[in-house]
């Protein structure tokens, strides 16, 4: 399988006592998370790429053993999958950003259009446009699909309902790391095309969770 590039992505976060280790797949909403949660965090993996950007399987081979030791229950997955479109859309927005421009990962200088058309190209794809899809940051080593917990970005309240009640107070979120806005708008046969490309992460997306 071919491993996508991510980037932008905050910190692992692992909270003790509810036994809980909460995933940030980059353009889901984890800012907000990390914002909410990290004080009450005993473990949060910050800094250089390698380290906060931690994929399941990541966790899996280097962290997972060393949590071990502590014994108790299993600790369990958490992450946000968002609608595979809308978070093609995030990225394209976020790399439009004025920061980004004279990058190669800048899209400034492009239509919505022909960033979909070139993550179409898989084998060729230009640097902005290198993304990947997120269920490979859902995997484990066999390639299958295991988080624990695995809740639509667009069904943010079931997530804070169920963080809520595995922590034992409210979880609200402010807002944050928001992408400057942008013409978004595809052909219908560019669209078509994505999503018959993305079908299998429409699944996934459509089987996560939308309740506690």
């Amino acid at each position: 399988m071919r491993r996508g590039i991510f980037a932008y992505g905050l910190s692992m976060l692992i909270f003790l006592k509810p036994r809980i280790v909460l995933l940030s797949l980059p353009k889901t909403g984890t800012t907000a998370l990390e914002q909410a949660l990290s004080d009450r965090a005993e473990i949060a993996f910050r800094g250089r790429p390698e380290i906060k950007h931690l994929n399941l399987r990541q966790y899996l081979n280097r962290i997972k053993p060393l949590l071990a030791p502590l014994g108790g229950p299993p600790f369990e997955t958490v992450a946000v999958m968002r609608e595979p479109l809308d978070w093609l859309r995030s990225w394209y927005r976020f790399r439009a950003r004025d920061a980004l421009i004279g990058h190669p990962n800048s899209t400034a200088h492009l239509s919505f259009g022909q960033f979909a058309t070139d993550y179409l190209r898989p084998e060729a794809r230009p640097s902005y446009a290198r993304l990947g899809r997120q269920s490979e940051f859902l995997i484990d080593n066999a390639d299958r699909i295991a988080v624990d917990h695995l809740f639509r970005y667009e069904a943010m309240p079931a997530l804070l309902s169920f963080l809520s009640q595995r922590m034992g107070h409210e979880i609200t979120l402010p807002r944050a790391n928001v992408s400057p806005p942008a013409a978004t708008d595809l052909d219908p046969q560019t669209e078509a095309e994505l999503r018959a490309a993305l079908a299998p992460e429409y699944a996934l997306w459509q089987g996560a969770r939308q309740a506690p």
